[in-house]
This record gives structure tokens, C-alpha cells and sequence, in this order.
């Protein structure tokens, strides 16, 4: 089989093709990635001497490139898409273009050339839980509540209706927050590992009880690629982490544990305007379909997250300095 990932320099989409690449290794995987400041080729080393895989630098907004890629491929799993929050509450507009113009552009080739299409979504376009509601599933309304969430809702419903409209072979998958190696260091627990690290203080948002579903990374690729070999035409498919529903200032807490730190290091700072208050996947349909389930628990899936981190203090060093955009010059045009 031939694939097409988009974002596929990013944390998760890096992850899925290291993944693919070990356990299906007659297939060839083209990676597309526009390579702004969260994808990171250095997490792709291991794979980029495989003559079965190929990276294009592009734009999924570019539709000569994207129909040019796409007439060649069996299957887009699309995960290209600017997806950290606070970005998009101070600016909106490269979350409207890339996850829903973009998006638009890779279904109207996978609709020129009658390609499979995986579409790779965010638990968070199903707004914000009470404590006492039922978790998220298949049939939770959208209720978006921040510009991100919203573009990734307008991004599923694009996907859907080229499903119905004009009969594309699509699927969608919905995960919880997602943790391990290689996550960009902006996000909360990278960032806070690494901080930690150098006994700098970790900035805990309002009181800290807002709740979340964590993945660990491999779990998540284990369930796309469940959908992707089982999972029915025209469905959607949530994916959970294992019992790992948590407060951040609970997980802070763990890190701090895990990492033999002072629980001084915890400053309270303002909460970020329209936070959502909790989060939670029931992914029962995963589990009864696909024989899908995470097999990571929250507090090994951050002492392995915290291991990587240790060992690969450089690279974060080089995410951190901006020294990792370099890397596309040194490698593709030395």
C-alpha cells in the first residue's frame, strides 16, 4: 500500500509513520509537511535512509501539489493541522486556513481520484464536560468552545460531508490529549518535564482542576491503524487513554513525583480565556469494533515520556532554541 501523511513531522504524525514503517514494511509512506515551527525532521531520523519513504516540504493549501501527490497513493491519513490552543486564541487565521482550507483541498483530490481518506481529529470539538456527564462518544454534539476546537469541528464536518455529497471512502478518528517522545515543548507535559528538569517553576492555569483524558502517542497510532485496517466506511471512532482522567494540577503533581522534585516549583498563573473545564473519551465502539483499547497507564506513560525526555535533553535544547529548523537544510540541501 502506498500512504500519504500529512504533518507527518509533527508529534503524532512522526510517531504513526515510525510506527507504519516497523510494522508494515512493504509499504511506502510519502510524507507532506510544511515544516512550520512544530515539525521537526529530527524525529524522523530512524526512517528517512528507508527507500520506502519519501518527504515532500509542502503546503496542503497548495492544490497542484496535493492532487499531484495524491493520484499516486492508496490512502491520505491526513494529521497536518495547527493545533495548539493558546496560538489560536491570540491568532485565528493559520487555524482556519490550514485545518479547514487545507483540509478542503486534500478531499478534493481524494474525491478527483477516488483515494481513501483517514481523517485525524481532536476529542476537544465536543466542548466542555461537567464532572458528572457521561464521557465523550460517536454521538456526542459538536460544541466547539475555542478558534482551534472550531476549525477541527468545521474540519469533521467537511470530511463527512464529502462522505455523503460525494461518496469519498473516509474515516475519522477522535483522541483525547496525546503525550510521549517527541512532543513539541510548548505543550504541557513536555514543557513541564523540561522545566522541572532545571528546577524552573511549571505554570499551572487557574486552580488547576480543570480535567483531561491523556493518550500516550503509540496507543493513538495503534488505533488509527486499527481504523484504518477495520474500521467502517463512513464512521467515527473515539480513542481514550487507559484510566487516565486527571486534573493538571494531579498530573503536575505526578511529574513532580516521578522526577523527585519540590512541589514549590507549581505557580499558579492566570487561566486562559474560554478554557474548557473537562474532557473524557469513551471509546467502547473502538474497543467493540476494532479490538482496539490503550494499553498505556497515565503514570508509566509519563515515567516513559519523562525517560525520553532525560535522554534526549538536546534534542528539546534544540526545539526550544529554534536550532531543529535547520535540520531540512542540513539534510536536504547539503
Amino acid at each position: 500500500m502506498k500512504l500519504l501523511v500529512t504533518g507527518g513531522a509533527g508529534f503524532i504524525g512522526s510517531e504513526f509513520i515510525r510506527y507504519w514503517m516497523q510494522h508494515h514494511h512493504e509499504d511506502k509512506i510519502t510524507n507532506l509537511d510544511l515544516l512550520t515551527y512544530a515539525g521537526n525532521l529530527e524525529n524522523l531520523k530512524e526512517v528517512e535512509e528507508n527507500p520506502n519513504y519519501n518527504f515532500v516540504k509542502g503546503d496542503i493549501c497548495d492544490r497542484d501539489l496535493v492532487f499531484d501527490l495524491v493520484k499516486d497513493v492508496d490512502l491520505v491519513v491526513h494529521f497536518a493541522a495547527e493545533s495548539h490552543v493558546d496560538r489560536s486564541v491570540l491568532d485565528s487565521s493559520a487555524f482556519l486556513r490550514t485545518n479547514i482550507l487545507g483540509t478542503q483541498t486534500l478531499l478534493d483530490a481524494v474525491k478527483e481520484y477516488g483515494k481513501r481518506f483517514h481523517h485525524v481529529s481532536t476529542d476537544e470539538v465536543f466542548g466542555s464536560l461537567q464532572l458528572d456527564d457521561p464521557a465523550f462518544d460517536e454521538s456526542t454534539p459538536y460544541a466547539p468552545r475555542n478558534p482551534y476546537s472550531a476549525s477541527k469541528a468545521a474540519s469533521d464536518h467537511l470530511v463527512r460531508s464529502y462522505h455523503i455529497t460525494h461518496g469519498i471512502k473516509m474515516t475519522i478518528s477522535n483522541c483525547s490529549n496525546n503525550y510521549g517522545p517527541y512532543h513539541f515543548p510548548e505543550k504541557m507535559i513536555p514543557l513541564f518535564i523540561s522545566n522541572l528538569m532545571e528546577d524552573k517553576t511549571v505554570p499551572v492555569y487557574g486552580d488547576g482542576d480543570q480535567i483531561r483524558d491523556w493518550i500516550y502517542v503509540t496507543d493513538h497510532v495503534r488505533g488509527i491503524e486499527a481504523v484504518i485496517e477495520k474500521g467502517k466506511i463512513g464512521e467515527t471512532y473515539c480513542l481514550g487513554g487507559k484510566d487516565a482522567e486527571v486534573t493538571n494540577l494531579e498530573l503536575t503533581k505526578t511529574m513532580i513525583k516521578l522526577l523527585g522534585k519540590s512541589e514549590d516549583l507549581i505557580e499558579f498563573v492566570k487561566d486562559r480565556p474560554g478554557h474548557d473545564r473537562r474532557y473524557a473519551i469513551n471509546y467502547a465502539k473502538a474497543q467493540k469494533e476494532l479490538g482496539w483499547e490503550p494499553l498505556v497507564g497515565l503514570e508509566e506513560g509519563i515515567q516513559n515520556t519523562i525517560d525520553w525526555f532525560e535522554s534526549h535533553k538536546e534534542w528539546a535544547d534544540r526545539c526550544r532554541s529554534g536550532e531543529y529548523q535547520e535540520y531540512y537544510n542540513k539534510q536536504y540541501h547539503s
